[in-house]
């Protein structure tokens, strides 16, 4: 069975400094929805590591805890890259709804990262409801899928 956000199941939140502010906003956004989440920090916009933050996200999603991950930095690059070190992460950068949408339909990808610097935050808004409305399509999609190496850390 596809899980999307109706379905009610935790997320997992990170950001470094650069993303404190949208992450905020955007959990602002879920809260209103009745969404529940788990933040990973930063807790400040005070410059910091992303990695300090993406690997408890990778892990919450790993693990089950958590269904699903959002992320974001300024770029959204470094921090994909380090959730995407983890075994079973498939995280996306995705600016546009549309990215979004293919992100989970056709690459089943686990982690919504976001540039921070780059997206206002009502299309980040529409990102994110994008991303956890749209299911996996399965399919000729599970083969390609299944020829990606899993990493680990």
């Amino acid at each position: 069975m596809t899980q999307t956000v109706s379905d009610k199941k935790r997320i997992a939140m990170a950001s470094d400094h650069a993303g404190y502010d949208l992450k905020c906003l955007i959990e602002n956004h879920l809260a209103k929805r009745g969404c529940e989440y788990d933040d990973f920090g930063t807790n400040s916009d005070q410059s910091c590591d992303y990695p300090d933050f993406a690997h408890p996200c990778a892990e919450a999603v790993e693990s089950g805890r958590c269904y699903i991950g959002i992320a974001m930095c300024g770029s959204g690059n470094g921090i994909a890259m380090t959730l995407n070190k983890h075994k079973g992460i498939r995280a996306a950068i995705c600016w546009t709804p549309e990215l979004a949408r293919l992100a989970r339909a056709h690459n089943n990808a686990n982690v919504l990262v976001l540039p921070a610097r780059f997206i206002e935050p009502e299309t980040a808004f529409e990102i994110v409801e994008a991303f956890l409305s749209t299911p996996f399509d399965g399919g000729r999609h599970e083969r390609r899928i299944a020829k990606i190496p899993v990493g680990g850390c």
